[in-house]
C-alpha cells in the first residue's frame, strides 16, 4: 500500500512524460567522417611519400597526429559536444583503425602498380634480399631451412608480420593520442 502511494506522490509532482533518454556522447556518424577524411589524407601522403621520399617526415607526423587532428575536426563541427579523456580515445581508436586500413589499402594498391604495372620494385626486392642474406649469415641454418627463408611466402609473411606490427603502434598511438587530445579539449571547453 505505501508503494502505490509513493509511486502516486511522484507521479502528481511530473508531468507523467517519462524523461529524455541520457543524450549519446558522442556523435558517431561526424566523428567516422572525421576519421576517414584524416585516413584519407594519410594514405594519399603514404603513397606520395613512396615516390618523393621529401614528403615522409610530412606524412609519418600525419599519421602520428591523426587523432588530435580528428578531434579538432569534430569538435570544429560539433563544438557543443562533450569531450573528454574517454570520448577522445575512442575517437582516436576509430582514427587509428581507419588509418590503419587505409594506409594498407593504399599501399597495396601503389605496390601492385609499381610491381606489375611500372616495374619498379626491384630495388625494393634487392633490399630486402640483402637484409635476408644478412640475417642468414649471422644465424646460419640448414638448407631446407634456408630455401624457405628465400621462399616468396617467407617475404611476404615478413612484410605482413611487419605491418601488423606498425598497424599496432599506431592503434596503441592513436588511442593515447586521443585520450590526451581529448583531456585538453576538455579543459578549454570546460
Amino acid at each position: 500500500m505505501t508503494e502505490q502511494a509513493t509511486g502516486a506522490d511522484a507521479a502528481e509532482g511530473s508531468t507523467g512524460i517519462l524523461p529524455p533518454p541520457r543524450p549519446q556522447q558522442v556523435d558517431w556518424k561526424m566523428a567516422i567522417q572525421c576519421a576517414i577524411v584524416v585516413s584519407l589524407v594519410a594514405a594519399l601522403l603514404s603513397v606520395a611519400s613512396a615516390r618523393v621520399p621529401a614528403l615522409s617526415a610530412l606524412s609519418w607526423l600525419w599519421t602520428v597526429s591523426g587523432s588530435v587532428i580528428a578531434l579538432g575536426l569534430y569538435q570544429w563541427r560539433r563544438p557543443q559536444a562533450w569531450m573528454d579523456a574517454g570520448v577522445g580515445a575512442r575517437i582516436g581508436m576509430v582514427v587509428g583503425l581507419t588509418l590503419v586500413v587505409s594506409i594498407a589499402v593504399a599501399m597495396a594498391g601503389a605496390g601492385l602498380v609499381a610491381r606489375y604495372k611500372l616495374h619498379t620494385m626491384g630495388a625494393f626486392d634487392t633490399e630486402l634480399r640483402a637484409q635476408i642474406d644478412k640475417a642468414a649469415a649471422m644465424n646460419p641454418q640448414p638448407a631446407e631451412v634456408m630455401r624457405y627463408v628465400y621462399s616468396p611466402e617467407f617475404r611476404a609473411g615478413m612484410m605482413l608480420a611487419g605491418f601488423a606490427m606498425l598497424a599496432g603502434f599506431v592503434m596503441v598511438l592513436s588511442t593515447l593520442g586521443g585520450a590526451v587530445g581529448g583531456m585538453v579539449r576538455a579543459r578549454r571547453t570546460a
